[in-house]
């Protein structure tokens, strides 16, 4: 029998999350996803006593729509069902289990792109580059120095923290599993980081995943060591396979709707400069937008120009405090904050510690 859980607090998360879909833009109503991702969540909380049946009626979903193998279903229904899941299921790291279940096949013409690429590195661009057929919703974001590579994952919509958690969890466990059958050899350190607080239950997967850290400033896999494994060849390259897949890609990459485009283009332009990062005014000139169309476009997919700063600055300050050379005043400088106090208590709202307490832990 299921261990569904039944304090208000779990079982908010289906009317939370009907209520922010509800106050988002058109575009999460067409149906543009997969099937597949929807049908490994209702297999994995179903394996966990969840009635099926009982499952797509809440999510207001029609069975022969989701077991068609060619299906397509809005993101709407995507996240709606989700959060079904997740409540019906009682497991909280129902996400971890979803992952893990789907192999780099499950990502159709993407993952086989994959599959045929010639190194890692190949593969991350193709993943880049296509990410918006299958994670629609999600932005992927890399940034790579010297040994230190980080793929970060960020909502495209303001969600649930709890769904967000659900799906980062799932995706990342995902991505992680694809990674260990492409390269033989991972770099000395792999991560799995997460925003949310560690769940009940998670020491299963401690122990079946890389290290799992929960309350950090960002999301994504990080990757740390002898980045040259990106660089060397896959076993599974297949260079006409790679062009057949790329094409099949492109087609898809021509039908999708550009509905997310502007949010994904701020946040690549969010980054701190000599003078601090770009101004509304300064992003609106960017996209070729008055700061009033530009408000209202992020106001239509539930974000500020203040959210996504916020948001940067979680990003960034990670990756400064990297360096031990680099005093914790300068990075607070570089981020915009006039007194580092204020730099140390948004740091300590991210992470439950202080940006000293964060470095001397990240350095072990």
């Amino acid at each position: 029998m299921a261990n569904v859980a039944s304090d208000s607090k779990t079982d908010s998360l289906i009317a939370e999350t009907r209520e922010r879909l509800d106050a988002m833009p058109g575009w999460i109503s067409q149906q543009t996803q997969s099937s597949t991702y929807p049908r490994a969540f209702l297999a994995a909380a179903e394996a966990r006593g969840a009635d099926r049946a009982q499952m797509l009626a809440d999510a207001g979903l029609d069975a022969q729509r989701v077991e068609d193998p060619e299906g397509r279903l809005s993101l709407r229904e995507v996240w709606m069902l989700a959060a079904v899941t997740r409540v019906r299921s009682g497991d909280p790291t129902l996400g971890f289990a979803c992952g893990d279940s789907m192999p780099l096949t499950a990502h159709g013409n993407l993952g086989y792109a994959l599959l045929c690429a010639g190194t890692p590195r190949e593969a991350v661009g193709l993943l880049q580059r296509f990410w918006h057929l299958r994670g629609r919703g999600v932005q992927l974001l890399v940034n790579e120095s010297d040994n230190d590579m980080f793929m970060e994952l960020v909502p495209e919509c303001a969600l649930p923290p709890r769904l967000v958690d659900l799906m980062f969890s799932s995706i990342a466990t995902s991505m992680f599993r694809g990674m260990e059958f492409l390269i033989r050899d991972l770099p000395g350190t792999a991560e799995i980081w997460l925003q949310g607080p560690a769940p009940d239950g998670v020491e299963t997967w401690q122990a079946r995943l890389p290290t799992l850290r929960f309350s950090m400033p960002r999301a994504g896999i990080h990757l740390v060591g002898d980045l040259s494994v990106m660089d060397q060849p896959l076993a599974t390259a297949n260079p006409e396979g790679l062009r057949a897949a790329v094409a099949q890609c492109e087609r898809e990459s021509a039908l999708s709707d550009p509905g997310g485009d502007v949010l994904r283009r701020v946040r690549a332009m969010l980054l701190a400069g000599p003078n601090g990062y770009p101004s509304p005014v300064m992003l609106a000139e960017r996209v070729h937008m008055t700061p009033r169309t530009f408000r209202r476009r992020l106001q239509e997919q539930g974000f500020s120009y203040q959210q996504l700063l916020e948001e940067a600055r979680r990003r960034d300050s990670c990756q400064l405090l990297r360096d031990p050379e680099r005093e914790i005043r300068r990075i607070s400088d570089q981020l915009g904050y006039l007194n580092p106090a204020n730099f140390t208590r948004a740091f300590k709202s991210w992470t439950g510690m202080t940006p000293r307490e964060w470095r001397q832990q990240s350095s072990h």
